[in-house]
């Protein structure tokens, strides 16, 4: 995934919407809350096994709010001066020195 490319894009679709004035990183923390909770409203009510084998069209809904949720990080990363790929991969890089066995 090329993350410069995806947030050029999305700051495209920003710029000529006027958005830009609502995408403080406190808004666009908010925003990617309310995707993660649309993504799990998806879950609410299923069992372990309905959760692993969702139907097609919750299978491309959990999708799109997953697309949603990856979008507002970007734009979230954009605005505080971040590097997704970098934070990504150093927080990868801590799990694996804290949970190594």
């Amino acid at each position: 995934m090329n993350t410069q490319s995806l947030t050029e894009r999305l700051h495209a679709i920003r710029d000529a919407n006027d958005w830009r004035q609502f995408h403080s990183p406190k808004n666009l923390a908010m925003a990617a809350s309310v995707e993660m909770a649309e993504l799990v409203e998806i879950f609410q009510w299923l069992s372990e096994s309905q959760s692993r084998a969702l139907p097609a069209d919750k299978l491309e809904h959990a999708g799109q709010e997953i697309g949603d949720i990856v979008l507002y990080l970007l734009l979230l990363c954009a605005e505080l001066g971040l590097d997704m790929d970098t934070v990504v991969r150093a927080k990868l890089a801590h799990s694996e020195t804290r949970f190594a066995r």
